[in-house]
């Protein structure tokens, strides 16, 4: 080992980059996390892999717009379940 490192040109950060991924924070409800790592033992696969392939499929899925009758409805039952609603 050298008595002197120059680390004038050094950088913050990780060693090597995560190409296609990005650290983020994100709070999860603890029973979706436990789900996902029993999950993940049992196939031998990483629980966050599962939750992105999750999100991925999500994704993949067609949305349709809701029409007005449809949010009616809804904001109707959501009213009513909160006792707002005659």
């Amino acid at each position: 080992m050298r008595n002197e490192y120059d680390f004038s040109k050094a950088r913050r950060g990780p060693v090597v980059r995560n190409k296609g991924k990005t650290r983020i924070t994100i709070y999860l409800d603890d029973d979706i996390i436990a789900a996902y790592r029993e999950k993940g033992e049992k196939l031998g696969r990483g629980y966050q892999t599962l939750i992105n392939e999750a999100l991925r499929e999500t994704l993949k899925r067609p949305t349709k717009p809701v029409d007005a009758r449809t949010l009616r409805r809804i904001l109707k039952e959501e009213l009513k379940a909160v006792g707002d609603s005659p």
